[in-house]
């Protein structure tokens, strides 16, 4: 679903850690069918029902068993899932569900089963390790050293945080809210490449700490709670540009953004990554 998303959010294409070239790559080796067929999907509704189906199928461990799982699914089961929800799902059902079966069907053969193997691997290791993590740590230390600074207040009716570990849409994360589930797919960390370099998430905390709107961003933060506003009022700033820096400080991990839901309300300062810059720096340096 990550690498699906990450294709077709197109408006994000140059904001990922993958090679700015890897939309144009992937699109080559797919099908002018598929392609076509992709052109016309965007992030909306009908997407977001298929992350509300994901989750309902948390032990479909491959791509294959989901897959079947709903091709299986009776459209009066998948017309009462939907009903649950407050938001408009599609009229058609069986035109809905045939579109997606072919979407995900097709993008599995020509594109995900042909993924390095060794991201699957590190991903499946990274669930484990914050799986873990919980049994020893409280639930709000894990998702902030997971997710980087995420938060997610509590609100009516929500009763579990689902997290997956993403790859293909790094530094940016996937968060949609279901009403008793938030879902969020967030950015693993994981990357591949020459491992002589210093790891690209301290690489981007020293980047975002170069520019001074973003230094001045994280000082206006040391007073307390902040929302988007009160921040573009504070630079003085187009909400474009303003929205440019919090997204490479959230990137960083050098603030934290509180949810509603799906709604952002405000940030604070996340000083821990400042504290672990140095000491990571040092350490590339020592190796």
């Amino acid at each position: 679903m990550a690498s699906l998303h990450t294709y077709i959010c197109r408006k994000s294409h140059k904001k990922i850690d993958l090679s700015p070239s890897w939309a144009q790559e992937t699109e080559e080796k797919l099908s002018s069918e598929l392609v076509d067929v992709l052109k016309d999907m965007k992030v909306d509704d009908d997407w977001k029902w298929m992350y509300l189906l994901v989750c309902l199928r948390t032990e479909a461990e491959q791509p294959e068993s989901f897959i079947d799982w709903f091709r299986q699914l009776a459209e009066e089961e998948l017309e009462n899932i939907f009903a649950r929800y407050s938001f408009p799902y599609p009229d058609d059902l069986s035109a809905y569900r045939s579109k997606m079966l072919y979407v995900l069907t097709e993008w599995n053969r020509q594109y995900f089963r042909l993924v390095d193997q060794s991201v699957l691997q590190d991903l499946q290791q990274e669930a484990q390790h914050r799986s873990n993590q919980l049994n020893f740590f409280p639930q709000e230390e894990v998702l902030d050293d997971a997710t980087n600074g995420l938060m997610f207040r509590p609100i009516n009716g929500l009763e579990r945080v689902l997290l997956v570990p993403q790859f293909h849409f790094q530094p940016l994360n996937v968060i949609l809210s279901f009403g008793d589930t938030i879902v969020c797919h967030y950015a693993s960390r994981i990357y591949t490449g020459d491992q002589e370099y210093i790891p690209t998430h301290h690489l981007r905390v020293i980047r975002s700490l170069g520019e001074k709107n973003r230094l001045k961003i994280l000082r206006y933060l040391t007073q307390g709670p902040r929302s988007f506003i009160e921040i573009v009022r504070h630079l003085k700033l187009s909400k474009g540009i303003t929205h440019d820096h919090l997204s490479k400080l959230r990137g960083a991990g050098l603030v934290y953004a509180h949810f509603e839901g799906e709604s952002l309300v405000e940030y604070t300062l996340r000083p821990r990554a400042l504290e672990q810059i140095l000491p990571n720096v040092l350490k590339y340096l020592e190796q």
